[in-house]
């Protein structure tokens, strides 16, 4: 495919996730030979998330009206529904050409039966043009996940004990835990189980930011707590994010990048999901267990870790749990990634 002009925008509307994914993308497509132009209200968070940058991935603001005399591109993004002002895509969008709604991920059975549909636009400034839906998703019949072309080599050369003994502070060979989540009512059982004296020693990597405040309000800022250890990770790249969970054990993970993240990983993970008012995240959860064809001790750690209250956690061995996710990981691996479907689909209906 010959190489053109993406314009991607984004809106960070909390924990990073939203422009982790955008950052994530535009990557994507620069890996693969094409030009971005990321348009952000805030991308103050790329300061440790991508620190390097990238040659093909400029980082534009997004705020106001769009600037003078600026020349279009050849597909336009926008992701999570971030609703563009049509003054942006009158700026940006050639007419005719692709304009994608990058949706959220789901396991859900409409993410199928929407998958690149049409959504015309019937009135106003943009009437007459069209946007596609575009979900990622679990299985061939939706959009794929992000993956980068070298995930897997950077994988096999990857020293996890050396990673350890460099990031885990004291780590002596004993089981990690990596903790990145918002404030689960299960978190205090939990902590109190691996640090009650009866247990062997474990060691949990807690992310900085939410995860972190919520494990200090219940243990303190100690980093030893009888067999259990803490450390307290600072900010770190997208690239160390991964590593992270190439090396631990368990991954507790929360939102929509890291579960992808903790996915190819292949290593045991409880997944934290995005709380919503209304509860149906519950039901989004259970799709991916279902997907996931997760056993039913981790089906109950789940239930458990995202209940509403505080709830006792059953006996769990998440070494039980490895077949299951390496089972999940290879069916991903089969199926094209997101950025290589998008590149197919763009092909196939931009103006020739």
């Amino acid at each position: 495919m010959p190489s053109l002009l993406w314009d991607v925008f984004c809106t960070v509307v909390d924990n990073h996730g939203d422009i982790g994914v955008g950052w994530r993308f535009s990557q994507g497509l620069a890996a693969r030979g094409q030009r971005v132009r990321l348009w952000v209200d805030d991308a103050s968070a790329l300061a440790w998330m991508a620190p390097e940058g990238d040659p093909d991935v400029q980082v534009r603001p997004w705020q106001g009206m769009p600037p003078t005399g600026l020349a279009p591109g050849d597909v336009l993004v926008e992701t999570f529904g971030c609703d563009i002002p049509p003054d942006w895509v009158l700026a940006v969008a050639p007419r005719p050409g692709p304009w994608i709604n990058l949706e959220y991920l789901s396991a859900e059975s409409y993410v199928a039966r929407m998958h690149r549909l049409p959504s015309p636009v019937l009135n106003g400034p943009l009437a007459g043009r069209t946007k596609h839906f575009f979900y990622p998703g679990f299985t061939p019949d939706t959009g794929g996940l992000l993956r980068e072309t070298d995930l897997a080599a950077r994988q096999v050369r990857f020293d996890r004990s050396a990673w350890l003994h460099r990031h885990a502070d004291g780590w002596q060979g004993e089981p990690v835990h990596n903790l990145f989540c918002y404030e689960p009512a299960g978190l205090p059982a939990w902590l109190d189980r691996l640090r009650a004296p009866d247990q062997p020693p474990a060691h949990v990597l807690v992310a900085p930011g939410r995860a972190a405040a919520a494990v200090r309000q219940h243990l303190g800022p100690a980093t030893q707590h009888g067999p259990l250890r803490l450390t307290w990770r600072p900010p770190c790249s997208q690239a160390e994010f991964d590593e992270g969970l190439w090396a631990s054990d368990t991954n507790w993970v929360r939102g929509e990048d890291s579960l992808v993240r903790a996915l190819w990983a292949g290593r045991p993970l409880v997944w934290h999901i995005y709380p919503q008012h209304d509860g149906a995240h519950h039901a989004k959860l259970a799709a991916f267990l279902d997907w996931l064809d997760a056993p039913p001790d981790l089906r109950s750690v789940h239930r458990c870790w995202n209940a509403d209250t505080p709830q006792d956690m059953p006996a769990h061995d998440p070494m039980d749990w490895v077949a299951t996710l390496a089972r999940a990981r290879e069916r991903l691996l089969a199926q094209p990634d997101l950025v290589s479907q998008l590149l197919d689909f763009v092909a196939a209906t931009a103006p020739h």
